[in-house]
């Protein structure tokens, strides 16, 4: 159209009035494309962009550059430095901040990120958190290396409702004895759970290794906690605990390396104090995990916890007659438990005279004051 317009009025010579009133175009429009002609050539007959030289609405440049510092700022930290981070981030300096989804666009703008293929809606993961603070906490062990190489290990214990970390140790290898130590100083602060969870290691618990009792459930028993724990090879079930070890490790990796295993826990101190008061949590609505962890009342253990006297937790197996021994001042006695359990396993938790006798699963099968003039603890008569 262009080109035939031009060529009407500079080849043929017509006037533009005409051309405007046979090509149904208006006569302005005429005039400007044949001054354009004139004044560039051939090359002003070339479709242009319609796009406008400017945007009213496009983010200014202060601030697109505000957004790349606190980018690289968090990144130079190694800590999160997502759009929705860096979001909050603006709102507590200039106290406004773009939409996530507009940062998202500076940054890829910018280049600082690489557009991904379409993931798997986060809707279709099926996703599960504690009600309330305390309700339950993760545990688990991930390794790091000191600055000369030697591999340590990290315990980190994070509640299950609130993401708090409630706890963060490194030893060079966490033994039994060591879970414990670490589990009642994170009590000491923080209460004591409902319930806990954890994988199937070693030093959590000996069910996978011929049913024995470690260290942990003892303590836990002992408390009334209830302890639950994934199943083999499936760390999902743990993932918060497992999500954390990444964000930990992201930020240590920024760190200068520790040459020893206090320097290496005054890095872990440095960064749990960071992530539970002052970085946002996406899955906490933006709040930091302690302001979570407090909007709640807490969960309390609901078990049966034994805190004073005597104690033992064992593990046993019912006779053929259908009786456990325990022995009690040095004195052995039989408790019966009837004949349609000879073989099962069961868990005896004795304080001082008071025993309670369970199966495996946790249904209790008899409870009993024990009497130390008898040898036979004879069934109740119903």
């Amino acid at each position: 159209m262009a080109r035939l317009v031009v060529m009407a009025v500079v080849g043929e010579g017509r006037s533009k009035s005409e051309v405007a009133r046979d090509y149904g175009v208006s006569r302005r429009w005429v005039q400007i494309l044949v001054q354009r002609f004139l004044a560039e050539g051939e090359a002003a007959l070339e479709p242009r962009s319609r796009r406008p030289r400017r945007n009213p609405q496009r983010t200014p440049e202060a601030l697109e550059n505000e957004i790349v510092a606190v980018r690289k700022e968090l990144d130079e930290l190694g800590h999160d430095n997502g759009p929705h981070t860096i979001a909050f981030h603006l709102e507590r300096r200039l106290s406004a901040s773009p939409s996530p989804s507009t940062i998202w666009r500076v940054l890829t703008r910018r280049g600082f990120i690489t557009p991904e293929p379409h993931k798997r809606p986060k809707s279709s993961y099926i996703r599960f958190e504690a009600d309330q603070p305390n309700e339950r906490w993760q545990l688990d062990t991930t390794h790091w290396s000191l600055a000369d190489g030697t591999d340590v290990e990290i315990l980190n214990q994070l509640d299950d409702h609130s993401r708090l970390a409630v706890g963060s140790d490194t030893r060079m290898t966490f033994k039994a004895a060591d879970v414990v130590a670490c589990f009642r100083k994170a009590t000491t602060t923080w209460g004591t759970p409902a319930g806990m969870l954890s994988d199937n290691g070693a030093i959590f618990t000996g069910i996978p290794r011929r049913g024995g009792r470690v260290a942990l459930e003892l303590e836990l028993i002992g408390r009334g906690v209830r302890f639950r724990h994934s199943r083999p090879y499936h760390p999902q079930t743990c993932g918060k605990v497992e999500r954390f070890h990444q964000t930990q490790k992201r930020w240590l990796a920024k760190q200068p390396p520790a040459k020893t295993l206090r320097g290496l826990q005054a890095q872990l101190d440095r960064f749990r104090d960071y992530y539970n008061t002052i970085r946002p949590h996406r899955a906490l609505r933006r709040r930091t995990p302690i302001e979570a962890f407090t909007a709640r009342p807490k969960a309390l253990p609901a078990g049966v916890a034994i805190v004073d006297g005597h104690y033992r937790v064992r593990q046993d197996r019912v006779s053929d007659s259908g009786t456990i021994t325990l022995r009690y001042d040095s004195r052995l006695h039989h408790i019966g438990l009837g004949r349609r359990f000879a073989g099962d396993r069961v868990l005896v938790l004795a304080h001082d005279r008071h025993i309670r006798v369970l199966t495996e699963p946790g249904e209790l099968i008899r409870e009993l004051t024990l009497d130390t003039t008898r040898n036979y603890q004879p069934q109740p008569k119903t």
